[in-house]
């Protein structure tokens, strides 16, 4: 099953009408962009002819500014449109801060039907979860299924609806925590009915430019702005494949991650490669129509993203015959170890108790020979502790 058959379960048959509504508009400006760009104006510039214009989320976004949610394709509905953000900025006494941008909209049918758009864009400054568990739980969020590193050496990942930036050194907090920028969309059609994974902000590029340029704007107000604000310049990289059905072969092709799914299990299940770079590299696997988590496997190398995680593995090896530092939980599986001349931190989350150590030894030996550093984990499974 392709990964476009699995987003189509979570729509309604009327969604296709609410995407024609969308494509045609989007027609009309899209033009107006290009003409835009060919002005030599940029995205971010693009102004429209009426003169001052709102913003929102501390003043990083600006409206007409180039993605679709903060201009007229961003509604999805010709009636009742709004557009507003709130939140509080960080402060240099208080670096946190969060804004939710709210964009409305609603299209009345010619059967008198009412589609209801209610789209909600959160972005939040502040520090990682302090739980070591929670934390892990909320790196992979970011960083997992089909997110990939953004561009230009900036120490992140995005995905279509959800972001991830680390902050230079210079914004850590006075412990020395680092600080990171998160953002995150979600839509409802009707109150009580949040669509997993469908919104469209344009795209896993408009959601960097969206993330950085709010990253640049808290730095901002936090004090601790470079001297050269972030940029997206560079192509975001694009995923290795799409996802694909499990059946017989190993989760994400990697020798020894055989799940036992079962059959039934088996027709109702994917697994997503995610980035396979020098600092990053994810597995993913889903199961049922609700997209459960099966497991969540990650490599981070990036020095300032695994510096969010470096001090959840505590001060030992994570059991006999594994190498670095780390912890074989019952929710969670984390070793830190150094390879090809700097640290590296894999983790695995989700995976039943019984048979998630061995998981997390394929995935880990896995990673690391294509880094060209030694094995992690034992490479007999009783070893690794992936039998009972």
């Amino acid at each position: 099953m392709t990964g476009e058959i699995r987003a189509g379960r979570f729509r309604r048959a009327r969604g296709a009408a609410r995407g024609l509504i969308r494509t045609r508009r989007r027609a009309a400006v899209t033009g107006a962009v290009v003409l835009a760009l060919a002005a030599g104006l940029g995205t971010w510039a693009f102004q429209g002819p009426l003169g001052i214009k709102d913003r929102y989320c501390w003043g990083g976004w600006e409206e007409d500014s180039g993605p679709g949610i903060l201009g007229d394709d961003g509604f999805t509905g010709e009636d009742g449109r709004s557009r507003t953000s709130k939140g509080a900025a960080p402060t240099e006494g208080k670096p946190a801060g969060t804004c939710t941008l709210a964009v409305r909209s609603s299209h009345t049918f010619s059967d008198g039907e009412t589609d209801v758009q209610d789209t909600t864009v959160t972005v939040t400054y502040g520090r990682a979860p302090k739980g070591a568990e929670d934390r892990l739980e909320w790196l992979a969020g970011y960083l997992g299924d089909g997110a990939m590193p953004l561009p230009d050496g900036l120490p992140g990942a995005v995905d279509a609806d959800r972001g991830l930036i680390v902050l230079p050194k210079r914004c850590d907090t006075r412990d020395g925590r680092p600080v990171a920028v998160t953002l995150d969309a979600r839509e409802r059609t009707e109150p009580d009915e949040a669509l997993p994974r469908t919104v469209d902000l344009g795209g896993s590029r408009t959601v960097a430019e969206l993330l950085v340029a709010a990253a640049n704007q808290g730095m901002e107000k936090a004090g601790c702005a470079p001297a050269e604000p972030l940029r997206v310049t560079s192509p975001l990289l694009t995923l290795p494949e799409k996802r694909e059905t499990f059946y017989s072969d190993p989760a994400c092709r990697i020798k020894g991650l055989d799940l036992d799914l079962g059959d039934e299990a088996e027709s109702d299940t994917d697994y997503q490669v995610g980035p396979v770079t020098r600092d990053m590299q994810s597995c993913s696997v889903r199961i049922g129509r609700d997209d459960a988590r099966f497991l969540d496997a990650l490599m981070v190398a990036q020095p300032r993203v695994d510096a969010l995680i470096a001090d959840v593995t505590g001060e030992r090896p994570p059991a006999r015959g594994w190498r670095g530092k780390g912890v074989l939980g019952e929710g969670h599986q984390v070793v830190r170890a150094q390879c090809a001349g700097r640290p590296a931190t894999f983790l695995m989350l989700g995976s039943p108790q019984r048979e998630a150590t061995g998981h997390f030894a394929a995935f880990s030996n896995a990673v690391a020979q294509r880094l060209g550093c030694p094995a992690v984990a034992p490479t007999t499974s009783s070893e690794a502790g992936g039998t009972h």
